[in-house]
């Protein structure tokens, strides 16, 4: 039994069945950890979701902001991108099972030596922390308000933790370190303006959030993806496993026990 660990899939299923093929992934006996971003830029969102939800508890997927803003627009709180090539999805007779299997998924799942997310963990947080904050998320998304939870969610503020916040901007921060953190100021501040790679940012003030000196360690590996420009990354503490297959990168899955990576190229022009 082995465990992979794939980065973001944004629809591009065609390149995680040959990925799968690579690593002789067997869903009898091997478990697919997804770290989110199932849907989005690339050809085939629809069959992304019956493909995963097809594996039933062979898979765990979290969500990522583009998963998120998938039910923001069944909701008709947004209209359909069509750069987000999601409208087939919409228009399937699946559509309404679909997209509640994409509410009830976690923004965190955990393994006995690792985590998964789509953007990271804050800085700020110990892991009792961010298990507990995903928790309240999860259950607003589970419940009859989750429409007003995604209509309320589109905002870069606030940007720095604090346990006496409440409300929507309690939730909104949630969201945003799950979901769409990259960068942090030096004072743990979060930046959701740069996308850059490190090695690009024109000031040292800002960072990634995993390299923060005053980052909380944590007691398990964090897995995560969202961030195309870093191409990958890994030290003894986070694993980064998007490396951007919806913009002509590889997509790139992990085999957590022997640290062995697995690249499948990106089949065809996404755009």
């Amino acid at each position: 039994m082995a465990n992979y660990i794939v980065g973001d899939i944004q629809g591009c299923v065609a390149e995680l069945h040959q990925l799968l093929k690579l690593a002789d992934f067997t869903p009898e006996q091997d478990t697919l950890w997804l770290a989110g971003d199932l849907v989005a830029r690339g050809p085939n969102s629809l069959e992304t979701l019956r493909f995963i939800q097809g594996l039933g508890d062979s898979a765990k997927a979290v969500l990522g902001n583009h998963d998120l803003h998938l039910l923001a627009v069944a909701q008709g709180i947004h209209p359909v991108k069509s750069k987000d090539k999601t409208l087939a999805i919409f228009e399937a007779d699946d559509a309404d099972e679909l997209l509640d299997w994409v509410r009830h998924l976690p923004l965190l799942v955990e393994h006995p030596e690792f985590v998964v997310t789509h953007a990271g963990i804050s800085p700020q947080w110990d892991l009792a922390t961010a298990r507990a904050s995903a928790q309240e998320v999860e259950q607003l998304l589970r419940s009859p308000k989750f429409p007003w939870l995604l209509a309320n969610m589109y905002a870069n503020t606030p940007d720095l933790w604090d346990t006496n916040l409440q409300g929507i901007e309690r939730y909104r921060y949630i969201i945003n370190t799950f979901t769409r953190m990259r960068f942090c100021f030096s004072d743990g501040r979060l930046d959701m303006a740069c996308k850059l790679p490190p090695a690009q940012v024109p000031t040292e003030n800002l960072m990634p959030w995993f390299a923060l000196p005053q980052r909380i360690q944590l007691e398990k590996t964090v897995l995560f993806g969202h961030w195309a420009a870093l191409e990958g990354y890994a030290d003894e503490q986070v694993i980064g496993l998007d490396t951007g297959c919806v913009w002509g990168g590889p997509l790139t899955m992990l085999r957590w026990e022997d640290k062995q990576y697995f690249q499948q190229p990106a089949l065809g022009k996404k755009f």
